[in-house]
């Protein structure tokens, strides 16, 4: 073996941190980059930001500003970028049900404890935690806190407290069907195979008829499984879009939502420091750097997404006519080699965007979709496909619904669009849309 020190010439991407930052910015949301822009504030001395909390109803092309604050970094401001968004004045599922404890006649005691079991209630009004775990944090014994969960059970809406789905059924059956004898033995029982429309089964173990079964499938199916589901949440997520797409006489027009941006100031004051000695005119150099960089990544991010959509909407402008059933199939990779660019940078561009459009707003990533040919050669979007299914099952004859085979064979001689009976299955199961033999009335 010889050892030898020998020399070669080679070209390597270095992945260093300024361009990381530049493919970090382009993926974040809006909201993601002021974050970001105000985390880069509290570390570098020359940012200064202005910010603008505005009041936009993305309905209308009006846009007014409340506040107006400039800060830096020694003197920022908080403010909750989307407080001004929610207007509804309905009160949360919490709200609501401690201001009905406050008119029982119950003892301190019992008020302690349904304050607890309230405020542990997940979105849907379920209970989730246990009376063992309930009394063992509040030090108290478990038939105590099985009589206060029967109180809970009394309190709107019906259903509230519920440790199950089947109890959240039966405590609403129970107060609106009273009558109705069977509806509570078959969802203790036989919910399952009720779903499953196995009902010549249920019939024939309860002695009943099967019109009975079926009077009670469509009660069960007016209950409401997520009796909290009707309130509002206390952190109820806002889309704040990241692009505006307006209708103007000479076409569409495309614009970066940056009203939630803060505005960014050089803050030159730092600049007379830097003769002070080495280190510090090393520090404020370095500083001026990353603020210089900011600026130029900034600009770059919106520069290559409002490339990238100028494309997409030229692709799209059926769909920003009629929505999801004119969407065109589009790749990134189609989108990225019209533009010259590799494909993981529309990706990121595209990646937790949301876009505002004359017909609503929408997540970037759903517009989309793979392609499927035609008979006639030309190419249908896999949305348009969904589309279409989910209107074939909505009008079948729900006593005799289309296997999917049967819907692979309409879609061919009705639409020409030739798709595989595991391609519908597959689409079905996105759509959350049962099998045929779940889907039918009476088996």
């Amino acid at each position: 073996m010889n050892i030898e020190l020998s020399q070669k010439q080679s070209l390597n991407i270095v992945m260093t941190p300024d361009l990381r930052q530049a493919i970090n910015l382009l993926q974040y949301s809006t909201l993601g980059l002021a974050q970001f822009i105000k985390e880069q504030a509290l570390e570098n001395p020359f940012i200064e930001l202005e910010e603008e909390v505005p009041e936009v109803n993305f309905s209308e092309a009006s846009q007014t500003y409340r506040h107006k604050s400039r800060s830096n970094t020694n003197n920022e401001q908080q403010i909750n970028l989307v407080d001004h968004i929610s207007t509804n004045k309905d009160l949360s599922l919490s709200e609501y049900l401690l201001e009905q404890i406050r008119w029982l006649d119950i003892t301190p005691r019992q008020l302690t404890v349904l304050r607890y079991l309230i405020l542990n209630l997940d979105a849907n009004g379920y209970l989730t935690l246990t009376c063992e775990d309930i009394a063992l944090h509040l030090k108290e014994e478990e038939q105590f806190i099985h009589k206060c969960i029967h109180i809970l059970h009394r309190l709107e809406p019906i259903g509230v407290g519920a440790r199950t789905l089947k109890e959240c059924l039966i405590l609403q059956a129970e107060e609106l069907f009273p009558q109705e004898g069977f509806i509570v033995p078959i969802i203790s029982h036989y919910l399952d195979l009720l779903g499953e429309r196995k009902w010549q089964q249920i019939a024939g173990e309860l002695n009943i008829s099967l019109n009975e079964v079926e009077n009670v499938f469509t009660l069960i199916q007016s209950l409401n499984p997520k009796p909290g589901s009707a309130f509002i949440s206390a952190n109820t997520p806002y889309i704040i879009p990241d692009i505006i797409i307006e209708k103007r006489m000479a076409g569409y027009t495309i614009s970066m939502n940056d009203t939630y941006l803060p505005k960014i100031y050089f803050n030159k004051q730092y600049n007379d420091l830097k003769s002070k000695n080495h280190e510090t005119e090393k520090f404020l150099s370095k500083q001026e750097q990353k603020y210089n960089w900011l600026i130029k990544s900034i600009e770059q991010r919106r520069l290559t997404i409002l490339k990238i959509m100028d494309v997409i909407v030229k692709k799209q402008v059926h769909f920003l006519e009629y929505g999801y059933e004119a969407l065109k199939p589009m790749t990134l990779k189609e989108i990225a080699d019209e533009l010259g660019i590799h494909e993981s940078t529309v990706s990121r561009a595209t990646n937790n965007k949301f876009i505002h459009t004359p017909i609503g707003t929408f997540e970037l990533r759903t517009l989309f979709t793979s392609k499927l040919e035609q008979n006639n050669g030309s190419d249908i979007s896999s949305m348009k496909i969904k589309i279409l299914l989910k209107q074939i099952i909505e009008k079948e004859n729900k006593r005799k619904p289309y296997s999917d085979q049967k819907i692979v064979q309409f879609l061919k001689d009705k639409q020409g669009i030739s798709v595989s009976r595991r391609t519908i299955a597959k689409y079905r199961d996105e759509l959350n849309i049962l099998p045929s033999s779940k889907r039918k009335l009476i088996i």
